[in-house]
């Protein structure tokens, strides 16, 4: 799908892309049933508003109906989406994921503030406490699930106190991944008549005390995945060693004479940090020995 019916007022994608466009389903699991035969192994699902897949379309599939109908496809072995929109991400879709084996527990749901005041000023149709409860949904259904989200900081008229509820929000949930932006206005957009009063000096402070939060928080749950055996997905070579994703998209590189591309292979994490781990090899994935065989144009392959 391309395109938001959102009007997220610092956002330039409505005026670029114009409203919310999905394709039928039937387009997509056709379109992934190729990709497979190709050898791609992992697909990502792409929208800049994906939980509102189909709300556009005659018959208003949902992106929880598109997931089931592309897990039945043979020789996919893993589905992720994004992005969601908090104020769109619907129980029967976390309940799919929950149900799905082949649905990564990897959701990134962006919460751009942790200030209601800011949030009311961006246009995002939440507050923090229905955010809140909205993780708390999904953790609760889909355990050791990996979150990602996005923030701004240095908004217009954003406060110390304003960004201090965003760092206190990040600390508080622990996400895996937090991308992290300074505002700059954009020609076109609602925000860009608001008067742009945080100094840029000050929007670097914020960002960066909120990227050195991060990097700790990060290598916490990181270390926690130390001498465990993980399952990876191997993309390519990378510095003369194997580079894929967990699950739970975490990095990790591994060092092995064998050709490991396109296979799943379960390592071990001998060493860990914020934003990616090493590890050793223990054996090949359990599928098929065909289907582990199998040479990938594309090990991962985004599906928009």
């Amino acid at each position: 799908m391309t395109g938001c019916d959102h009007l997220c007022t610092y956002c330039i994608v409505r005026l670029r892309r114009g409203r919310q466009r999905s394709k039928r389903p039937a387009e997509i699991v056709d379109k992934v049933q190729c990709l497979v035969k190709r050898g791609g192994r992992e697909v990502v699902l792409l929208g800049q508003n994906v939980d509102a897949y189909g709300r556009d379309l005659p018959d208003q599939p949902t992106l929880a109906s598109l997931l089931e109908a592309v897990h039945e496809i043979d020789g996919l072995w893993r589905i992720r989406f994004l992005t969601s929109h908090p104020a769109d991400m619907a129980d029967a879709l976390i309940e799919t994921v929950a149900n799905l084996q082949k649905v990564c527990e990897h959701i990134e749901i962006p919460v751009q503030s942790g200030d209601d005041q800011i949030l009311k000023r961006m246009l995002r149709r939440y507050t923090i406490a229905q955010y809140r409860e909205l993780v708390a949904k999904i953790r609760e259904r889909i355990p050791n699930v990996a979150l990602v989200t996005d923030v701004i900081v240095g908004f217009p008229g954003e406060t110390e106190k304003q960004f201090m509820n965003t760092y206190d929000l990040l600390r508080e949930i622990r996400f895996d991944v937090v991308h992290v932006a300074a505002y700059s206005p954009r020609p076109g957009t609602a925000a860009n008549s608001l008067l742009d009063n945080v100094p840029p000096q000050e929007k670097e402070r914020r960002r960066k005390a909120v990227e050195e939060l991060q990097e700790q928080i990060a290598g916490e749950i990181n270390a926690l995945l130390l001498d465990q055996t993980v399952e990876v997905l191997v993309e390519e070579r990378h510095k003369g060693k194997w580079r894929g994703r967990t699950r739970t998209s975490k990095l990790v590189f591994f060092e092995d004479e064998g050709n490991w591309r396109g296979k799943l292979a379960k390592v071990r994490i001998i060493w860990t940090g914020p934003w990616s781990m090493q590890g050793s090899p223990v054996r090949a994935s359990s599928l098929p020995m065909e289907m582990n065989e199998l040479r990938s144009e594309a090990v991962v392959v985004t599906v928009t």
